[in-house]
């Protein structure tokens, strides 16, 4: 596998595989590997000849300094794990790689981006558009594979690419969950032994309230969750929201949407954990 901190030599090294006629899938990370991105690269390789990842904590999509600061960094496992997998090339730039100079660019999502994460956290959505959209122009992948754990900012992504015309196709992948059904994380490793024997009942209670939907409406439905939530005094609850899957928008019947999701964030110990379910 061969490893670029350089835009250039990463763009030089996709161009030689698309003049040879090869497809080439993408995967962008943050790092801290676990088996649900190494699924991705799995996933990209059934898809594709050359699969490229790339290791970027992006600073501008951190509304909290201090979750920056304490975002895992683990670069050389990251390297081993990608090698292990079959990655063909990662992309590992530095910040001053990557913003050479201030970065003043904003993105409108509209709804898409004033509930749950974007409500939650003011510019993350339009850090993560930025770099996003930037990984996509250096390396030119022909479809890039994100997983279904950041529902909300898959589709900021999709609706993205659908606005600007870009050549390629966005792949959604399932969540990636731990025998005990905790959906993998690189945030999971700061949780202590007794907050990460807790951490499973964040998808328990979501499978749980999903299991009520014939008899209860949604807006009964997410009180339900809620209230389950609220008796693990260890969670702090930010949001439960329920809404159709394609525009994120809540929902008064069942009947308004093909399908409906139930999605959670909230605070454990010194972790925020996300997840979500779809709603049969």
């Amino acid at each position: 596998m061969k490893v670029f901190n350089f835009i250039v030599d990463i763009q030089r090294f996709v161009e030689e595989k698309h003049n040879l006629g090869l497809k080439v899938g993408f995967v962008p990370t943050m790092g801290a590997l676990h088996d649900g991105h190494l699924s991705l690269i799995n996933r990209a390789k059934k898809d594709n000849d050359i699969v490229v990842s790339s290791v970027f904590v992006n600073p501008i999509q951190f509304n909290n300094p201090t979750d920056l600061e304490k975002y895992p960094r683990t670069p050389e496992r990251d390297i081993e794990k990608l090698e292990q997998a079959g990655c063909d090339a990662v992309f590992m730039p530095s910040v001053d790689e990557m913003y050479p100079e201030k970065v003043e660019d904003h993105y409108d999502f509209g709804d898409l981006e004033r509930v749950m994460e974007g409500a939650c956290r003011p510019g993350h959505f339009n850090g993560v558009a930025i770099v996003v959209r930037k990984l996509f122009e250096i390396v030119n992948p022909d479809r890039a594979y994100f997983g279904e754990k950041d529902f909300q900012q898959l589709a900021i992504i999709k609706k993205m690419v659908l606005n600007l015309n870009m050549n390629l196709e966005i792949v959604p992948c399932p969540i990636i969950r731990e025998n005990d059904g905790l959906a993998m994380s690189s945030r999971n490793v700061r949780l202590n032994e007794t907050e990460r024997a807790i951490a499973p009942q964040i998808y328990a209670t979501l499978n749980d309230a999903a299991s009520h939907k014939k008899e209860m409406t949604p807006a009964e439905l997410r009180q339900y969750a809620l209230d389950k939530f609220a008796t693990i005094k260890e969670f702090d609850v930010e949001y439960v929201e329920i809404t159709d899957e394609i525009n994120l928008k809540s929902i008064e019947n069942w009947n308004e949407c093909e399908h409906a999701r139930i999605f959670v964030a909230l605070q454990l110990g010194p972790v925020r954990l996300i997840d979500n379910v779809r709603i049969y």
